[in-house]
């Protein structure tokens, strides 16, 4: 049988260490997909209800492994579909290789059925983009498409003509000879570690040792350097602020740490934004301004890997372009050290702050408050657990309650913030990390979304735990219209509300719906107990508001004139603040 062209692009891929691809087939990748059946020996193929579904799978994959995550899609509306989960990819700075499939080659520009010039769609979401026209550039392509993907860690993107999928590998029609040599053992693909300069670690000394107020900004980069960044803020006696993608970098029970930063962040970590002299910025480029120092009011220091990123959010007095745990080991025996009451204050101000959000997670509240079912799966889960989470008020409750201690992992669409592919992760997690907990934490707007992905996880014996915080309304829209002063609109279903533990036991699974506060630990208990794919629906209170750490005077005023504009449900939101607000005055 003689290899196609289908065949060679599988068993490169399997050359580069590539054993999962998640996608849809179709009629215009039907070539791709004999190469895949040739080769499933070698290579999985993990199919899916919805191609968006699969490119959050491909991402979710390469957040949780750091390698390279697969999506493939049929021409057209199939791979238009991929694009969402791909722009989640290209950022949150993950390795990701979309291939896809294309008209043949002799009816394009005729305005055929389903064509889509996907290379012109692609360009911007794909740093490494081409269509695929000649049988001979296959080797030579796809290794430049991985290694820009590892490289770059971003999207590439290869689409291939249905006619040339099938043709013979060997085949030249144009008589060109490509290269086809194996990929080469390259082991700086494993995350670039960039040495610092001994210029830059004295210069950035300097300004840190100068500092009387220090704090520290952590984000996703940072991820492998934990022990570093601790290291640096004791030695400064600096608060370490994090990111929500950054949230796994340091424990949150650990006392150097204040927690998150912005919207959904802590009150402590943005009191110590205002107030701090010099700010240590490692492997982020935190995008809200607003929550960051005020430009030149204060001494940065910054160190990423990416030196495209350094001083795009604030003027960066000494860059470190820089891999973050060898940029802080180089850093730390340069550093004098503080007096350690800056950190010290802050301290006690997240005790404070961990008091008041235990008060909110109170079992008694009836509606059910959706901080105790995060806080519920917050106690029973396991020490390496890993976490998902869907972009909305359910992020807030994570951010707040969900505690990273021990080995455990956190993962959401960081700058796309887009709604489902908290589902889509937790199954390529899973899949990726059999051995684990897997928790999909998500709300009923994205999970109605993609929702026929659980019957993948039933179909491939993936056991995740899905907990979906049912409000029955796109919460975290509601809230927004409100603190930019509109009364709401079209952000709440109307009845009947959604029962999705019918669909989990209707896919063979473990499902269960609960409405009352008292059958919230049994439920997730016994979820997380199950040998399978589990679902525990809650029907949480929908005039929850997941207020920010620290009320600014724009947004109360809008708050309140809102309310004076006939906001609907107004005495139930006036409620539940009210009853928020005893909460943390008992703590």
């Amino acid at each position: 049988m003689a290899e196609i062209v289908g065949e060679s692009l599988v068993k490169r891929l399997i050359a580069w260490g590539v054993d999962t691809v998640f996608g849809l087939p179709g009629d215009g990748i039907n070539g791709l997909m004999e190469g895949f059946r040739r080769h499933s020996d070698k290579i999985n193929f993990i199919l899916v209800h919805h191609e968006e579904a699969a490119a959050f799978m491909a991402t979710g994959y390469a957040k949780a492994t750091g390698r390279l995550g697969v999506c493939a899609a049929t021409s057209g509306p199939g791979a238009i579909h991929l694009l969402n989960g791909l722009y989640d990819a290209k950022l949150d700075h993950m390795p990701v290789l979309a291939i896809t499939g294309m008209q043949e080659t002799s009816v394009l520009g005729s305005r055929y059925q389903q064509e889509v010039h996907l290379d012109r769609l692609y360009q911007d979401v794909a740093e490494y983009n081409l269509m695929i026209t000649n049988p001979q550039q296959v080797p030579a392509v796809v290794d430049l498409a991985i290694r820009n993907a590892l490289v770059k860690q971003t999207v590439s993107h290869l689409t291939f003509p249905t006619d040339i999928q099938v043709a013979e590998i060997g085949e030249d029609p144009y008589r060109h000879v490509g290269p086809g040599r194996p990929p080469a053992s390259m082991p700086f693909l494993d995350r670039p570690q960039l040495p610092p300069g001994e210029n830059e670690l004295r210069a950035a000394a300097e300004v840190l040792n100068a500092a009387k107020k220090p704090a520290i900004l952590v984000g996703i980069g940072a991820k492998h350097a934990r022990d570093e960044v601790i290291a640096v803020a004791e030695k400064l006696g600096a608060p370490v602020v994090k990111t929500l993608p950054g949230k796994m970098v340091v424990p949150d029970d650990h006392p150097v740490t204040t927690g998150g930063l912005g919207l959904l962040g802590t009150k402590p970590s943005e009191e110590a934004m205002e107030e701090c002299d010099t700010l240590l910025m490692v492997g982020t480029s935190f995008p809200y301004g607003k929550y960051l120092p005020e430009p030149g009011k204060v001494k940065v220091v910054q160190i990423d890997s990416d030196a495209t990123l350094i001083g795009l959010r604030l003027p960066v007095d000494a860059p470190i372009a820089a891999d973050a745990k060898k940029g802080l080991q180089g850093l730390l025996p340069l550093l004098t050290g503080g007096d350690g009451s800056f950190l010290a204050k802050y301290r006690k101000e997240m005790d404070s702050w961990r008091a008041d959000m235990t008060a909110l997670q109170d079992e008694s509240r009836d509606p059910i408050a959706p901080q105790y079912v995060m806080g519920v799966i917050d106690e029973l889960a396991a020490d390496d657990a890993i976490l998902t989470c869907d972009s909305g008020t359910i992020a807030t409750w994570s951010a707040r309650h969900w505690t990273i201690r021990g080995g455990r992992e956190f993962y959401l669409s960081g700058n796309l913030a887009t709604m489902a592919p908290g589902l889509p992760y937790s199954i390529a997690m899973q899949h990726a990390f059999p051995g684990r907990q897997v928790i999909a934490y998500v709300g009923d707007g994205g999970f109605a979304m993609l929702m026929a992905e659980f019957l993948t996880a039933v179909r491939h014996e993936l056991p995740i735990k899905v907990v979906v915080n049912n409000n029955n309304a796109y919460g975290q829209i509601l809230w927004e219209q409100i603190i930019l002063g509109y009364p709401e609109y079209a952000v709440r279903h109307r009845q009947p509300e959604a029962d999705f533990s019918t669909w989990a036991r209707g896919c063979g699974a473990y499902g269960a719906k609960v409405s009352k506060p008292g059958d919230v630990r049994s439920a997730i208990a016994e979820a997380l107990a199950h040998p399978g794919p589990a679902l525990v629906d809650v029907d949480v209170n929908p005039n929850e508001p997941p207020m920010p750490g620290k009320i600014k005077y724009e947004q109360a005023k809008h708050f309140t004139e809102a309310f004076l504009r006939g906001q609907p449900h107004k005495m139930a939101t006036l409620s539940t603040v009210v009853r928020d607000k005893i909460n943390e005055l008992r703590a």
